[in-house]
């Protein structure tokens, strides 16, 4: 998997516009786009950096130069100019969108990494539009329960705006989350009610048709388990698999130009 090169068009300016870490041998800095594409073949692959083909700048390039894009929040910026530059041609629709969470067994990692019942791990939020490409996109220990994860996944939209309706599965059935997204944020929170809930019943069945079509953001992590990278964490550093998850996110939108 490479840019093509309308791909590389469009995010070069926010490459470039980063300065590159001198190479520690004095060596003339690499084509950015090269590194990229060998960053890519990271993430799609899973493999280890050192298996990295000769095809592409060595792994010990490529690896330095995806820290310092992940410092530089270089993967979140391309995120959030490709979904805002979508959203402003229509190409996203957000008045409806959808939120759900995934389990990501960890290698390596001291940061971010929770105790579950699935063994120790990594839990990937992310919030999908109404034709479920990402708009989204978060990442917490797996331990604390989704419902706690709900305004951060918020809060890493790739857009200036937030949904008019978020729709979740009976991970998100709470009245306390409920008023705060409604009071706080305007945003209407609609999922089904867990079989054990002892409060009146706040969701009708008209809301509730929106709910059927929750499978988008179930195909959007289907897209993101396609790059192998994200379906087991390998990254000590949290920050790097953020980046890699957005980088992830970045590809499935610059498909829609």
């Amino acid at each position: 998997m490479e840019l093509t090169n309308e791909q590389w068009n469009r995010i070069e300016p926010i490459i470039t516009a980063t300065s590159p870490v001198k190479d520690p041998r004095g060596r003339k800095e690499r084509d950015p786009r090269e590194v990229m594409n060998g960053i890519l073949w990271i993430l799609r692959t899973g493999a280890p950096w050192k298996d990295l083909p000769p095809r592409y700048p060595p792994y010990q390039t490529c690896h330095r130069r995806f820290q310092q894009w992940v410092r530089q929040g270089v993967f979140r910026i391309i995120a959030q100019e490709l979904a805002q530059d979508l959203y402003e041609r229509g190409g996203i629709d957000i008045r409806e969108a959808f939120i759900d969470g995934t389990f990501v067994p960890a290698k390596k990692g001291v940061f971010a990494v929770g105790k579950t019942k699935r063994g120790k791990g990594t839990k990937i939020m992310a919030i999908a539009d109404a034709a479920g490409f990402p708009v989204a996109a978060h990442v917490e220990s797996a331990s604390p329960h989704e419902v706690k994860l709900v305004e951060a996944t918020i809060d890493s939209s790739f857009t200036r705006y937030a949904p008019d309706r978020l729709i979740g599965d009976k991970a998100y059935d709470s009245d306390k989350l409920d008023q705060q997204l409604s009071e706080e944020r305007a945003i209407e929170l609609i999922a089904p009610h867990k079989r054990n809930r002892k409060k009146l019943q706040t969701q009708d069945g008209r809301k509730l048709r929106r709910y059927r079509r929750r499978w988008k953001v179930e195909r959007l992590f289907a897209w993101l388990q396609n790059f192998r990278r994200l379906v087991v964490r390998y990254e000590y550093h949290v920050e790097n698999f953020l980046g890699l998850l957005q980088l992830g996110c970045s590809i499935i939108l610059l498909r829609l130009f």
